[in-house]
């Protein structure tokens, strides 16, 4: 696949995540600038944070405008058109599923594509696609669904792990983001739409009076 279509796939993925964060700060009530904010650094953070641990001075996104423009513009867009309250959870889920699918399998293709052994490259791309969402969450004072029990991280690690594995096997990184994306997307989705979460720790038994 053509550099282009993997360019186009990092724009979808901050899309996804930036639609994922105004709609939060919608159904926060903030202003309009609130809702750019969250949506802007929603849809570009999990880019910085991958950026900055390959090294990469400046981050894209802070000189590359396409990615700002796409985060903001969304955000603002959804603060003028956004659906009634009722559902914006619903959408919440979903464009976080889109943003976290795409972001941990283009995350870790691009730090494969930097010469990062597959562990490292896995390891990025997880962290690249729960960044934005750790961003939103810690503006809008909300525990991170990464300290959750839902399948959050896990999701976005097995996204990374296919998409470098597809990559170990002679695939093109756009076919990378995409089948890893897929994946990542479909178990995130699913574990929500089934009550999926990991083990918790069980409670001490009481004491013997």
């Amino acid at each position: 696949m053509s550099e282009f279509v993997f360019e186009l796939l990092q724009l979808a993925g901050i899309l996804a995540f930036a639609i994922s964060g105004a709609l939060v700060g919608v159904r926060r009530n903030l202003d309009m600038l609130g809702v750019a904010v969250v949506g802007g650094f929603t849809g570009v953070g999990g880019g910085v944070l991958r950026d900055l641990l390959l090294g990469v001075h400046p981050p894209i996104s802070f000189v590359y405008w396409p990615n700002l423009a796409v985060a903001v513009g969304a955000s603002l867009v959804v603060f003028f058109v956004h659906p009634g309250l009722a559902r914006i959870r619903y959408f919440e889920v979903v464009f976080d599923a889109f943003g976290l699918g795409l972001f941990s399998a283009n995350g870790a293709a691009v730090a494969y594509a930097a010469g990062q052994t597959p562990l490292t490259a896995i390891l990025v791309g997880t962290t690249t696609a729960i960044g934005g969402g750790v961003i939103r969450d810690v503006l809008v004072n909300t525990v991170p669904g990464v300290l959750t029990r839902e399948l959050y991280a896990v999701s976005a690690l097995l996204g990374a792990t296919v998409a470098i594995a597809v990559l170990m096997l002679g695939g093109s990184a756009g076919l990378a983001s995409i089948v890893g994306g897929a994946c990542a997307i479909t178990l995130r989705l699913l574990s929500v739409a089934r009550g999926w979460h990991l083990p918790k720790p069980r409670m001490a038994g009481r004491s013997a009076k």
